[in-house]
């Protein structure tokens, strides 16, 4: 399934959690045969999600939350940009970006992993950090590929409410990659857990998995399309 992939991975997000609600499954494949790194661009201080936590504490909750997930899903280190949550606009991306890129320029990484460029969820900083990761993957030589990850149409039809625009999702057959993901499904599972600061999007997402494939679905942009 990956073998076409070789060396580091680094899976770029905007807030920790993304990593186990998003490609957990992937990730933890991955990190089986490959060093696996997260960059988180935040701290996730908007997400108090009915959790009782106080702004001033969310952060170091959710930065030991993501800790615990990486170490379960067997990522070797997180880096935190410490960028604050829902702030990640136009006037930061060159910002961002730099240090996304000097942190890839340590590491090498062959293959970057972020979400589709609607984010997924239509997130503002989700969208943020796509476009962010595709810019520095195309100034950076060692780069080969890019994974954006998706959802499927029968998964975004399970969310209702969220926020104001959900993207409808991938159709399975367009996928450039089907990861099937039942070897890592119970470390998934566990990761998702450890985000338990955010009890109420846990509970929602663990509900509607249990109704999906354990697949994660992926676009691809190779080397050759990233160009100069």
């Amino acid at each position: 399934m990956f073998e076409n992939i070789a060396g580091p991975v680094t899976a770029i997000f905007a807030h920790p959690d993304d990593e186990s609600f998003g490609p957990g499954g992937t990730l933890a494949l991955l990190a089986d045969k490959h060093p696996v790194e997260i960059i988180c661009a935040t701290r996730g201080e908007q997400g108090l999600n009915h959790s009782g936590a106080h702004h001033d504490h969310i952060s170091a909750i959710r930065s030991r939350e993501v800790g615990q997930a990486a170490e379960i899903l067997g990522i070797q280190k997180v880096h935190f940009l410490d960028f604050i949550d829902g702030t990640l606009c136009n006037k930061l991306y060159h910002e961002v970006a730099d240090k996304v890129e000097r942190i890839l320029n340590a590491s090498r990484p062959q293959t970057l992993i972020t979400y589709e460029p609607l984010g997924v969820s239509g997130h503002l900083d989700h969208i943020a950090m796509s476009l962010i990761t595709t810019f520095v993957a195309r100034r950076s030589p060692f780069v080969r590929r890019v994974l954006y990850f998706c959802v499927s149409r029968e998964e975004s039809g399970l969310i209702k409410d969220y926020f104001i625009y959900f993207p409808p999702g991938l159709d399975r057959e367009k996928a450039d990659l089907r990861v099937d993901i039942a070897p890592t499904w119970e470390r998934k599972v566990r990761a998702i857990k450890a985000h338990r600061s955010q009890n109420k999007d846990v509970r929602m997402i663990l509900e509607n998995l249990e109704k999906l494939p354990r697949e994660e679905l992926f676009l691809e942009l190779s080397v050759n399309e990233l160009g100069p």
